[in-house]
């Protein structure tokens, strides 16, 4: 008989999840192993073998251990509700001109509902992860999700969607472990070829890390549709020709195939003119940024001026900033210059360790145009 309750943990096959599913295993949880089959790798053309969890292989490795402990493992297939929202939201934001983080959206409206209505049905009081986060219960009521006491492998940046009702029923046990702890964990629970396993970093549905190539076997007719637009500095001037605006990033310097006798770096996209700017480095410096899509997390809002520490992208270290409420999401300010902000990206806030809340990046107001 359980004495922790009864909880669904998603098992990719990884270190990670495997170690996850076994630690609370241990502690007394009635545990039920679930594998989420996201994407068919056979229907994206590219070059190199299918990796990360929609793998044969990653799947066995889930199961093989669910039986070696003793508890049941299921495979699920979200393919249709993962395709149609996840896939054709990166589709759509590269050619709207932005950067979209398939991560987050992937977590936000599809991993943990999926999740969520499995474990309804299976009685389960609890979903888990293998996620480098914490999840806790604030004074003031609300579920709060925390930085993973390992920094260099903090995952609260992807989780910034999760709704209240998510994260009330979610468990993050590795949030207070360093990586090289839970390699040992690994070894010390039989499994020591989990420890030597290589990490996937790719886009699930992009395994081979080429999205300009993914977009181009996604939409018919894109390269012939976009090709030949301008590169223009910032005063609008010609430069030369592309390949297409979608195939272009904020802050990219390489790939760039222009020879200007210096280093340039993408400032801007235009998709209605189809046409890139370039500029030098520093003019990827802004220290404002709209932001749409707000969750709030920690509060249940926040009043103008508040500090937080904001963060940009993943690996980002985070900036100083001041919030405040505009029409349609918040404004920030931050108090030195952030560089190469990207348009679909996300923004997330944070008051020490904790995440205050987070939103996508609408747009961005350019040290020159202030």
């Amino acid at each position: 008989m359980s004495t922790k309750g009864k909880v669904l943990v998603a098992m990719s096959g990884g270190i990670d999840s495997t170690v996850t599913a076994l630690m609370l295993h241990k502690e007394g949880y009635e545990v039920i192993g679930i594998t989420m089959k996201t994407w068919d790798y056979a229907t994206s053309n590219a070059s190199s073998k299918e990796t990360g969890c929609c793998n044969i292989d990653s799947f066995n490795d889930a199961r093989q251990a669910a039986v070696d402990n003793g508890f049941p493992h299921f495979i699920l297939d979200i393919r249709d509700e993962f395709g149609d929202f996840v896939i054709e939201n990166f589709v759509e934001e590269y050619l709207a001109g932005r950067t979209p983080n398939p991560c987050v959206m992937c977590n936000t409206h599809i991993k943990w509902r999926a999740l969520l209505k499995r474990a309804n049905a299976l009685g389960c009081q609890w979903i888990a992860t293998g996620h480098y986060a914490e999840v806790r219960q604030h004074t003031n009521g609300r579920y709060v999700i925390s930085k993973g006491l390992d920094e260099t492998k903090d995952q609260s940046y992807v989780l910034w969607g999760l709704d209240q009702e998510l994260l009330s029923r979610t468990i993050m046990p590795l949030g207070k472990y360093r990586k090289t702890e839970i390699r040992q964990m690994a070894v010390d629970m039989g499994y020591p070829e989990l420890a030597k396993k290589n990490e996937s970093y790719e886009i699930c549905f992009v395994p081979d890390n080429d999205y300009r190539g993914f977009l181009k076997r996604r939409v018919e007719g894109l390269e012939e549709r976009v090709d030949g637009g301008w590169f223009v500095d910032k005063t609008g001037k010609r430069l030369g020709k592309h390949k297409g605006y979608p195939f272009y990033t904020i802050g990219q310097r390489k790939g760039l195939e222009i020879a200007l006798g210096r280093p340039a770096y993408v400032t801007n996209i235009n998709p209605d003119t189809n046409t890139v700017t370039l500029g030098e480095e520093s003019d990827l410096d802004q220290s404002e940024v709209q932001v749409i899509k707000i969750n709030w997390v920690k509060y249940d809002g926040i009043t103008d001026g508040m500090e937080a520490l904001t963060k940009i992208r993943y690996k980002d270290k985070g900036g100083l900033s001041t919030l405040n409420n505009s029409d349609n999401g918040l404004k920030i300010r931050f108090y030195e210059d952030v560089k190469g902000i990207a348009p679909g990206q996300s923004a997330v806030f944070y008051e020490g360790n904790d995440v205050i809340g987070g939103g996508i990046i609408q747009k961005t107001v350019f040290n020159s145009e202030q």
